[in-house]
């Protein structure tokens, strides 16, 4: 079984930060993990994406035509990754910045108002952490509790204050 999920958004948005909680998750789960991020000129404010794969068998291509799942935080990544998610797959919008008008009958689209959600919890930068909440239902080898454990070792020990406001934006993805 393996979990192929293509990130993307405007640099700054988190989007290699939920790439590394994955293939952390995935890595401390015992799974075989590839994680290859996309910086070159994106990373100051233009698009910017991530692959990660996760799987309990060796991973023997890292390259990754057609996703289960995906994020996408900006306008420009949906246009672009939204012919990349597989059939029968889940891709998860920021329906706060993104209009999905256009459409593909055979994935599920799973809008959320994620900037609207941060905002809640008090931090509008945590709206990659909501999306990342809502796309835990539709992985195979990640879930809420690897993921605590990852974000745990990611930032917990050098910023426990930021640990509990991550793990509140994901929940609140989750309920979505």
């Amino acid at each position: 079984m393996m979990d192929k999920i293509l990130l993307a958004g405007f640099g700054g948005q988190g989007v290699m930060f939920i790439g590394k909680v994955l293939a952390y998750s995935g890595m401390l789960g015992g799974r075989e993990v590839c994680w290859i991020p996309s910086y070159g000129p994106e990373m100051r404010g233009g698009t910017a994406n991530c692959s990660v794969l996760v799987s309990d068998e060796e991973i023997h291509s890292p390259v990754i035509n057609q996703a289960d799942a995906g994020i996408v935080l900006n306008q420009p990544s949906y246009d672009k990754f939204l012919a990349r998610i597989k059939p029968g797959g889940t891709l998860i919008v920021n329906s706060s910045i993104i209009n999905t008008a256009q459409k593909r009958d055979d994935i599920k689209i799973v809008a959320v108002p994620a900037t609207e959600l941060a905002n809640e919890i008090g931090n509008a930068s945590l709206a990659n952490m909501v999306c990342l909440g809502a796309l835990l239902p539709a992985l195979s080898l990640i879930n809420l509790d690897s993921v605590k454990t990852a974000m745990d070792e990611v930032i917990g020990k050098k910023k426990p204050e930021l640990y509990e406001l991550n793990v509140a934006a994901i929940r609140k993805g989750l309920q979505k």
